[in-house]
């Protein structure tokens, strides 16, 4: 059977036609648009429709705000928002929820007026809460569905190659947030995804956080963020000296755990104490001569000094807390920004987090069963986020929560915390100002503690020094109605979060 294909003769005129309209093509067919209002009309945005954002640009972000008066001036109601968590600076929000723009939230965590109003009712659905990993696993399995992504970049080609920082010029790296790992599940999930950038860049926009396969639609605008809020936040270095003691004490509980080796890995959280800690394992690394494999989840400017000393071989960010880490992922070769679903999504058998020898965390507040509460405060007012605290206490080998005693006149150590987001059984021991206690279930961490001569006391005794020094703490007055719904990162609810009384 004769399978040569028929050819059209040779036309050196059709020839030139193609190659004109290629290169047309080519120089024509970007994915930028001329506005916001263009691109939310290009992605089918409805009504009842989901749209999502993410927080790299911490306290200094201004797309939320930006996007949601766009889309109420454009008419827009009964809108289910899905950020990766929320700051004090999404106060506007608050309107866009009383005019019904906003009916439903989905995200890690709330701070600042936004969830004084939540807390006090302002919203008749209640906030989901999610972990890190778990909102992760709800996008990856469809519980969660995007419909149109809005989110920042720093940098983006034509043709949508986006990044948290850029090496063409200077001016891009006026506003840099690094990572964009909370960004990337967004982009690949969502129905459509359209970048906010100050800098369009020439393609290729190489390395990228966001590919171009992913972009439908690109906005260049005058103003994504603040720089001064980006690099701050709860991401803070400690002089407190009780912060430091703590820090300090965590540190002898990892040299003497046996998971202090040549080759280990860790994961520092947010909080003063606990990114201190990363100062105090500095001397002990280089007097035994260890290197840590890998250093995981939000990434600080301590982190970074360890890795450029040659103490930390490899660093995995999802979220760049500072300026000097930022501009690490853009300089060092084995500084390598990672998704969500690469750090702690449950669905990922190979997720970062279950890689983990030890992770330091802090708290809002502990109680004798180990229980953590990073969401509300001593007030019942939400004040924080679950951030990847489920998800790393879960995966890694040893959990250390580090907390003061008192918070002025505040217990930290309570028969029962408000709001249950890690679970005790995932905790493994508990550093305070007055002493560590170790989760009674671990008997083998006990067992090395003591060999090792630490000492350890009972956390009841830990909750009754507390009340002794500052008495029972009055209850906190609760309506019936739930302004939050905590859940696990399997997706199962975990805890409820009722409306505080007036």
């Amino acid at each position: 059977m004769n399978k040569i294909k028929n050819f059209e003769a040779f036309n050196p005129d059709n020839i030139e036609n193609k190659i004109e309209s290629y290169i047309t093509h080519r120089i024509e067919n970007n994915k930028i648009v001329g506005s916001l209002e263009e691109a939310i009309k290009k992605s089918g945005l409805k009504d009842g429709m989901t749209i999502s954002f993410h927080h790299h640009f911490r306290n200094g972000d201004h797309i939320i705000n930006n996007v949601l008066k766009t889309l109420d001036r454009m008419g827009y109601k009964d809108l289910y928002l899905a950020s990766s968590s929320l700051n004090v600076c999404h106060e506007p929000l608050i309107e866009y929820i009383k005019s019904g723009v906003i009916t439903q939230i989905d995200t890690s965590g709330l701070r600042g007026p936004l969830a004084d109003a939540i807390s006090h009712g302002i919203m008749e659905n209640p906030v989901i809460f999610r972990s890190h990993g778990g909102r992760a696993a709800a996008i990856e399995s469809g519980e969660l569905k995007i419909d149109v992504a809005f989110l920042g970049a720093p940098s983006c080609d034509p043709l949508g190659n986006a990044n948290g920082y850029s090496r063409d010029d200077e001016r891009a790296n006026d506003v840099i947030c690094g990572s964009l790992g909370y960004a990337k599940i967004d982009a690949e999930f969502a129905k459509k995804t359209i970048i906010l950038t100050n800098h369009i860049v020439s393609y290729p926009n190489i390395p990228f956080g966001i590919p171009e396969s992913q972009v439908d639609y690109i906005v260049e605008v005058s103003d994504i963020g603040d720089p001064g809020g980006i690099m701050s936040g709860a991401t803070r270095f400690t002089t407190n000296p009780k912060e430091l003691l703590i820090a300090l004490s965590a540190s002898k509980v990892i040299t003497n755990s046996g998971l202090f080796r040549d080759g280990f890995s860790i994961q520092f959280g947010s909080g003063g104490a606990s990114l201190a800690v990363a100062q105090f394992l500095r001397q002990p690394m280089i007097d035994r001569n260890y290197r840590a494999r890998f250093a995981l989840g939000g990434i600080s400017g301590s982190i970074v000094d360890l890795h450029e000393e040659g103490l930390i071989e490899k660093l995995l960010d999802v979220q760049s807390f500072d300026l000097k880490a930022a501009n690490s992922l853009k300089n060092n070769r084995f500084h390598q920004q990672i998704s969500s679903t690469y750090y702690a999504s449950p669905m990922n058998l190979g997720a970062a987090v279950n890689q983990l020898d030890i992770v330091v965390l802090s708290a809002l507040e502990v109680d004798v069963n180990f229980n953590v509460n990073v969401l509300t405060g001593a007030d019942g007012i939400i004040r924080g986020a679950i951030g990847g605290h489920q998800d790393t206490a879960a995966g890694a080998r040893l959990a250390i929560v580090v907390v003061p005693l008192l918070r002025g006149r505040i217990p930290c150590v309570v028969e029962k915390v408000n709001t249950v987001v890690t679970p005790g059984k995932c905790v493994d021991v508990l550093v305070t100002d007055y002493g560590i206690a170790v989760n009674p279930a671990r008997k083998k961490i006990i067992k090395t503690m003591k060999e090792n001569h630490i000492k350890l006391i009972d956390i009841k005794e830990l909750q009754n020094i507390a009340i002794t020094m500052t008495g029972k703490p009055k209850a906190i007055e609760y309506k019936e109605k739930v302004v939050g719904v905590v859940t696990y990162r399997d997706g199962s609810k975990i805890d409820e979060i009722h409306q505080v009384v007036d």
